[in-house]
């Protein structure tokens, strides 16, 4: 199992905002996948996945605000 946490994104960034999903909960991801795009107040980047699994469950709903090192989602 893996957690996905919202990495650092450089000075002075502590939070972003959950703007899209690119899978569902149950879906099957590879290794680099983009998995969700937040938005900062300086930019928009993508995380992705660190490994291959199943997208087992979204703890960062589309809209919610979540702060550094915060588990996004978790792979099994």
């Amino acid at each position: 199992m893996s957690e996905v946490r919202l990495p650092e994104l450089g000075e002075e960034i502590e939070k972003a905002v959950v703007s899209f999903w690119y899978f569902k909960v149950g879906d099957r991801v590879s290794e680099d996948d983009d998995l969700v795009e937040l938005t900062t107040d300086k930019a928009t980047f993508n995380v992705p996945a660190e490994k291959n699994g199943m997208l087992k469950e979204i703890r960062a709903k589309e809209g919610s605000e979540v702060k550094i090192g915060e588990i996004l989602a978790v792979i099994e």
